[in-house]
Order: C-alpha cells, then sequence, then structure tokens
C-alpha cells in the first residue's frame, strides 16, 4: 500500500509501519536469507515517511529491531544507508 501523504487521514502510526516494514524488510533480505520482503513501493514509502518522522523515532526503531533479530546497530545502519 503506497502512502498518500496529501491523505488528511495519515496518521503518525502510519509513517511509524512504512518505516517499520523497511528496516524489517532490509534485515530479512540481507541478514536472515528469508523470502525477499524489500520491494520499491515498502522503500519508497520509508524515504517519504522519514522526512515527517523525528530522528528520534527513526533511531528507536532500528534498535528495537536490532536487538530483536541480533543484528548489530553499525552492521544496521550500513545495510540500511550503503554508502556508495
Amino acid at each position: 500500500m503506497a502512502l498518500d501523504f496529501n491523505d488528511p487521514d495519515l496518521e503518525f502510526s502510519d509513517l511509524v509501519y512504512a518505516y517499520q516494514s523497511w528496516v524489517m524488510a532490509v534485515i530479512n533480505d540481507e541478514k536472515l536469507g528469508g523470502e525477499a520482503l524489500l520491494t520499491d513501493e515498502i522503500a519508497e514509502d520509508a524515504l517519504n515517511a522519514m522526512r515527517f518522522l523525528p530522528g528520534e523515532v527513526t533511531a528507536a526503531i532500528e534498535t528495537s529491531l536490532a536487538r530483536v533479530y541480533d543484528v548489530d546497530a553499525d552492521e544496521l545502519a550500513a545495510l540500511l544507508f550503503p554508502e556508495d
């Protein structure tokens, strides 16, 4: 489901869900080796949601999911935001 950022009913939780879905998909695809979950739509929604989410929220999502999936925080940061 692509987020409509012009939708007046869009809630903060929708932004959090979009970002969380992206982080989980990256972890799954890069670390767990499961069925590929990351799609262009998930990535686009997450990157757009980042514009509206405070850094503390994105950091909390990343930290929580890194702990749950036993991924080093620095490694997760490199997976999410690889330097070209």
